[in-house]
């Protein structure tokens, strides 16, 4: 993690990456234009985007986000393994990456199984394709040539025409322990879903860390889910109904009352808090100018 400290208001703030997902839960392909173009006026570092089956794809929104923007870097975080070859997942970055360079964030998981099976897509072992798809994935991004022959991926002489100068950080990202020291042996990277204490974010990077071959290059994001305004706390605990949102469960409340909570997660070990909004969210435009805000008061 950053460990730079700078006074601000008369404390000392963490300096962390700070960003926001575009949920498309209950925001329509049609809404993403506005509010890409919202979150970089609002100082918005970051804008993250799910490829969750069956609302939206990825790589056609990620792309059209970079075009709209000069400096809002897009995080994909994730698009399922299982939905996409190999091959065609290190053409999209590598074509992203060379268009936009620097500005993309690309992030992979085993996806939510029920919906692997509705797509016809579904493994038998989800740690086993990670274990073999994520090292293809990066030395196909890195030039090279690949040829594998394994339960899931199997490629012959595969390698980009159009190669990438750096190749963007291949984030990972799991639940269980062992989809987590999984994703910080394999990874460069690992994504933590939203629902999480920092208490438990600290213990997950624990796990994440002791697979990691270089733990301390190893970057973390975690998902908070957040709320502002009238009604915040209620949002928050309806978006966790099975689970209690005490100990920092999520964060409601004004800009710096959530920013107190968000530093809490950089303290834990988070490289990067992205704010979730919270089901029901009335305004996103506004939501996402409140991050903006959060972003200033910590870095």
């Amino acid at each position: 993690m950053v460990a730079e400290n700078n006074e601000v208001l008369g404390e000392v703030f963490l300096v962390t990456r700070i960003g926001a997902v575009f949920s498309p839960y209950h925001n329509p392909p049609e809404a993403f234009k506005e509010a890409v173009l919202a979150a970089e006026a609002a100082g918005v570092p970051e804008l993250w985007v799910w490829e969750d089956c069956f609302r939206e794809s990825a790589f056609v929104p990620i792309a059209a986000a970079l075009a709209w923007t000069t400096n809002l870097k897009i995080g994909l975080g994730i698009a399922p393994m299982p939905l996409r070859n190999v091959a065609l997942t290190a053409m999209e970055i590598a074509t992203v990456e060379r268009m936009f360079p620097g500005r993309f964030y690309p992030g992979l998981g085993h996806g939510v199984q029920s919906w692997m099976a509705q797509a016809g897509a579904k493994v038998a072992s989800p740690l086993t394709l990670m274990r073999e798809y994520i090292p293809a994935l990066r030395a196909i991004l890195a030039g090279q040539e690949v040829s594998t022959s394994g339960r899931y991926v199997n490629l012959d002489k595969v390698r980009l025409d159009w190669p990438i100068e750096n190749a963007p950080p291949v984030y990972g990202a799991g639940v269980g322990p062992k989809s987590l020291q999984l994703s910080g042996e394999m990874a460069d990277g690992t994504i933590l879903v939203a629902g999480m204490t920092p208490d438990e974010v600290a213990g997950h990077i624990k796990t994440i860390k002791s697979g990691s071959p270089q733990p301390e290059s190893h970057t973390i994001i975690s998902y908070i889910t957040v709320a502002f305004g009238q009604g915040a706390k209620d949002r928050v605990a309806e978006e966790h109904k099975d689970q209690s949102i005490e100990n920092d469960r999520g964060a409601w409340g004004t800009v710096a009352e959530v920013a107190e909570t968000v530093k809490k997660f950089a303290e834990a070990g988070a490289d990067a808090v992205i704010l979730t909004p919270a089901v029901g969210e009335p305004d996103l435009i506004g939501f996402l100018g409140s991050v903006g805000e959060i972003n200033r008061l910590l870095n």
